[in-house]
């Protein structure tokens, strides 16, 4: 088919130009801030294509969430497998799977196969703190999860939780990124931009060999909604564009701080600026 070239002529000459996938597997945010909505943002300022598969509806927007609606875990596993089969991802992140069925789902669709690296944000709780996982599903999560994952980016309340006691110190977060790694066999990145006291927002990853300490300053009066979806998202953006982990973790480093840089406003709220 023709198409338009850039000075106004049609040609016959196609355009062709190999795309990368990336899968997000996460909620969708009505509000437009978070999940799905910013992992598609991501991806695309990435150079990725980005495909979806949605776990859950929600009702929200940048100051609360209004209700919560699982998919169900047949149309979940429909739209991964509907994914896999015609454009297949390098690479595959989990955000708000929020159920057991479906952390079940996700986990059953990987196990025992080869598969595309697989990222999780262990997306428990909300800024608000409304609960987004059934504390049911954390147990599955633990279980069938994380061992097939090639990371897990949990923050201080979530890295708490994987290791049963609280994470407040960058000694902490040492630890319990080696503890993470040592109890489900995947790479660690603990988030610490909720760190008490601190003047940047640290982060701490480990893989078994390698362990970075990443640091930024903190970038004031932004309030950063959906941060940890974006930066989950650009890791596996750029796993996806071929990256290695350590290398994937340190560009969405980058990229997450630039995009609270450049936060613009939207009503009364900060929204975050994707873009590469």
């Amino acid at each position: 088919m023709p198409i338009l070239a850039p000075a106004g002529k049609l040609t016959d000459v196609p355009i062709i130009m190999h795309c990368p996938v990336a899968l997000t597997i996460a909620g969708s945010d009505s509000g437009g801030g978070a999940g799905v909505q910013a992992d598609l943002k991501t991806f695309a300022a990435l150079g990725v294509h980005g495909a979806s598969a949605t776990a859950c509806l929600t009702a929200q927007n940048p100051k609360r969430i209004l209700a919560i609606e699982s998919c169900s875990p047949n149309m979940l596993w429909r739209q991964i497998e509907a994914v896999f089969e015609e454009m297949p991802p390098a690479a595959v992140k989990t955000g708000m799977l929020f159920s057991v069925k479906n952390v079940s789902v996700v986990a059953r669709f990987f196990e025992g196969k080869r598969h595309p690296l697989l990222v999780v944000d262990p997306v428990m709780v909300s800024t608000s703190g409304t609960m987004l996982l059934k504390p049911a599903a954390i147990k599955i999560l633990k279980e069938k999860l994380l061992p097939l994952a090639a990371l897990v980016t949990p923050n201080l309340h979530e890295a708490g939780v994987l290791i049963g006691r609280e994470v407040a110190s960058i000694e902490i977060m040492r630890a319990a990124a080696r503890e993470i790694h040592a109890r489900y066999g995947c790479a660690t990145l603990v988030k610490g931009g909720h760190l008490r006291g601190m003047r940047e927002a640290a982060d701490i990853f480990f893989d078994g060999r390698t362990e970075l300490l990443l640091t930024v300053p903190f970038i004031k009066g932004v309030r950063t909604h959906g941060t940890g979806c974006t930066c989950s998202a650009a890791i596996t953006g750029f796993l996806a564009r071929g990256l290695d982990l350590p290398s994937a973790v340190k560009r969405a480093k980058q990229f997450i701080t630039q995009a609270i840089a450049g936060s613009y406003r939207v009503g009364k709220h900060s929204v975050l600026n994707q873009r590469f």
